[in-house]
């Protein structure tokens, strides 16, 4: 072999294959005599999936537009259509992302391209040219406006300030008969580039627009099928007389016409982008496919298009989700003049292309991530003392927690009946002051504000115009004039934003601190927690519902007396920096008590127990407070409040489905478990769990009416569960007054 040719030669699929200077990967595998995908018509423009390929541990490259070169390892695509995941071995460099801010952006530099931009030569605009050819292959276009491009130095994010010119030309269309998978058909733009680099076609046929300067034969008539094994032996047209004919031949150049590439157009179609050339043609649209595969990239065929019309989806947008025609690699680039012919055939008019909204390529995670950044996750000030303890530590509400200690039955029966501690800190914490102080709570709570004495507190929900839950949490007042506002861990953020978007829109005196990250919080709960702290030093500690400042184990700390968990409990609000002082203190004074720490996984039980819900798990987006019984924490009678029309609107409808609750034997189903009335639908599961107090699975879970009333027993994981009052354990409350 000569030493030059060894030189040029990468891998593909463990064998090596030769290249010669200036052979992208696919026209290299033609030289070779292979088909990257097996079979399908190739245009070697970047349109089609029948070329693509893993090269050097990137899926979905399509080869017709990489340069070969020396060295590359390249893996075909599965015939499953699914591509192998990264090597073990192999990670994916990072990703760099070049921000260029410009006037106008011009894609595409063929010859309308090149004319578009000439508009702006003798102006002051600044311009941005870019083409794939060049090595700049824009993959979406997105408000802002936003244009992204990959490079291979990285990817370009061009943010241009007044218009976005498309010129990305048009692409040819493929051929929808029986065989239309096998290799060897070519479009006629194809059939002419390998000619020009040399590849050797022994018979080739022509149909349709003959390609000039193709030494090809040429074929009249109505393209009907290929014939063939795996590479096509014949083509089979009929004339206009009906008359079949089967021409021989190895390859076969397609000229059916052309479709605009406006898929960057339907991306941007609503801001200021403008196609040029022949992206902005009128689309030639190929008479309505008979037989054979649509959509290559989903493999859906014209049998599938007719069997999901038959079902009803009769709009495009409705039949390209009941196929999933055009949501694979080429995002309808190939099958979508097809499937609108398609439609127009079977008695509807020629509709529109559908809305083009995602990467117009495929992209790796570190080219999506580009230019974005993570946002860490926040760690409580107990956060090493959780891992030391033994913890398994997750992202729980936007923190990171400790799930468990690794004994969850340790863990719940300390609480029921001895002590333990679990870590509140993350819970979402504002102070509110000021002369207008009260007169911003009671227009953003359903509840009575005024009513709540200093030293007192009361659970709230916080509601939207619509009357939705929003969020749920204490107001705990300190003096006339001065509050304290608690929220859950994951709505904290935005909670803060709606509080003070509020207090700015009505004009009102206040000040607002955000006191979530400063203060720590430890939660003391069990029927011993009244001992715990007694041996702490606080000799008296508040009644239900109350709250102080007190010292506890040396900590000055805000002690506020509420339960989630069902038994007596005091959160102990302090400063981060006293945290670990006052866990280790309480955990040293408890350990003859049978004092253990509990996660996150034993307080989601525990709440369960006490029908407690949370917002965002138990509730939905139209989540009123008569949804999920509620009405209690609402105050009708109020002058004013954010949500308060809505409900009076909603409260004269009947409901149509109900948060309850549920007991069953056995283990419990998993949350999001569909609810059955014998065979009808009748709701699901929002959380569920095993109740060791009272030895029963039990759920919360959304409960559809049938004939205005809630069923009483209904079907869950196929077993019979029975709907109950919550809640659950102690539904009195006895335990947490005492």
């Amino acid at each position: 072999m000569n030493i030059k040719n060894i030189s040029r030669q990468f891998t593909y699929d463990g064998k090596a294959i030769q290249f010669k200077e200036g052979d992208s990967v696919l026209v290299a595998f033609q030289r070779s005599g292979i088909h990257p995908t097996g079979g399908g018509c190739l245009c070697l423009a970047g349109d089609c999936p029948h070329c693509i390929a893993t090269i050097d541990g990137i899926s979905y490259v399509r080869t017709c537009q990489v340069l070969a070169r020396k060295g590359m390892l390249i893996e075909s695509h599965p015939p499953d259509g699914a591509p192998l995941m990264s090597r073990d071995d192999w990670q994916e460099p990072g990703v760099i992302a070049r921000n260029i801010y410009c006037d106008v952006v011009v894609i595409g530099m063929g010859k309308s391209g090149q004319n578009a931009a000439s508009e702006f030569a003798h102006t002051d605009k600044k311009i941005v040219t870019l083409d794939a050819q060049a090595g700049q292959e824009v993959v979406g276009i997105y408000p802002g406006p936003l244009v992204v491009a990959r490079t291979e130095d990285g990817m370009l994010h061009v943010h241009p300030r007044e218009e976005i010119i498309v010129a990305s030309g048009a692409a040819e269309i493929h051929p929808v008969v029986p065989g239309n998978h096998l290799a060897g058909i070519l479009t006629a733009r194809a059939a002419l580039k390998l000619a020009a680099a040399g590849v050797k076609m022994n018979h080739i046929v022509a149909i349709g627009t003959q390609p000039e300067g193709l030494d090809a034969e040429r074929v009249v008539g109505e393209l009907i099928r290929f014939e063939g094994n795996e590479r096509v032996e014949a083509i089979v047209v009929i004339n206009e007389n009906g008359i079949e004919n089967r021409i021989k031949c190895d390859s076969v150049s397609i000229g059916l016409g052309l479709y605009p590439r406006d898929t960057l157009v339907r991306m941007g179609h609503d801001m200021a982008v403008r196609a040029v050339g022949a992206a902005a043609r009128e689309a030639d649209i190929p008479p309505c496919p008979k037989a054979g595969t649509v959509c290559h990239c989903a493999n859906v065929t014209v049998e599938d298009l007719e069997s999901v019309r038959d079902l009803g989806f009769y709009e495009l947008e409705l039949l390209k989700r009941g196929t999933l025609a055009g949501t694979g690699t080429c995002q309808g680039g190939i099958c979508l003049p097809y499937i609108r012919s398609f439609l127009a055939d079977k008695g509807e008019k020629l509709q529109p292309p559908f809305t083009a909204r995602p990467v117009n390529r495929q992209l790796t995670i570190g080219e999506m991530a580009a230019g974005s950044y993570h946002h860490t996750t926040p760690r409580t000030s107990l956060d090493a003392e959780h891992r030391q303890l033994g913890a398994r530590m997750e992202r729980f509400g936007g923190w990171w927690r400790p799930w468990n200690y690794g004994n969850i039955l340790e863990e719940y029966w300390a609480v029921r009946q001895a002590v333990s501690l679990c870590d509140v800190s993350t819970l979402g914490k504002m102070l509110v002051s000021g002369p207008d102080a009260l007169e911003l709570l009671e227009r953003l709570y359903p509840t009575k504000v005024s009513t709540i004495k200093p030293g007192r507190s009361r659970y709230a929900l916080l509601l939207d115009e619509r009357g939705y839950v929003l969020d749920d949490g204490m107001i705990c007042r300190d003096e006339e004039t001065r509050f304290n506002l608690t929220f859950t861990s994951g709505g904290s953020t935005f909670c803060e934003l709606w509080v003070r978007d509020w207090a700015e829109f009505w004009g009102l005196d206040v000040r607002l601190l955000n006191q979530t990250m400063s203060l720590g919080a430890i939660n003391v709960t069990g029927p011993l927690s009244k001992k715990l702290l007694g041996r702490a030093g606080l000799d008296d500690p508040p009644n239900f519902l109350h709250h102080k400042t007190v010292m506890v184990a040396g900590v000055e700390c805000r002690i506020f007396r509420l339960s989630f968990t069902g038994e007596t409990s005091f959160e102990l609000h302090h400063a981060t920096s006293d945290s670990v002082s006052l866990w280790r203190s309480l955990l040293k004074l408890g350990s003859d008590l049978g004092i253990k720490p509990h996660g996150i996984e034993t307080l989601l039980t525990l709440r369960l127990e006490k029908g407690h819900i949370i917002v965002g798990q138990d509730t939905d987006f139209d989540s009123t407070p008569r949804r999920i019984n509620h009405n209690w924490a609402v105050k009708l009678e109020k002058p004013e409040f954010i949500g308060k029309q809505s409900i009076l609107r909603t409260n004269k409808i009947p409901l149509n489905r109900q948060l309850v609750g549920f007991e069953q034997d056995g283990s419990p189903p998993n949350e999001g478990a569909v609810i059955w009335k014998k065979n009808e639908y009748a709701g699901y599961v929002t959380s569920s769990g095993f109740s060791h107090v009272i030895n029963k699975s039990v759920m919360l879970g959304w409960l559809e009416f049938f004939n205005n009333e809630l069923p009483k027993e209904v079907i869950i994981d196929g077993r019979p569960a029975y709907r109950v009052s919550t809640p659950f354990y102690d539904p009195e409350g006895a335990r947490a007054r005492i």
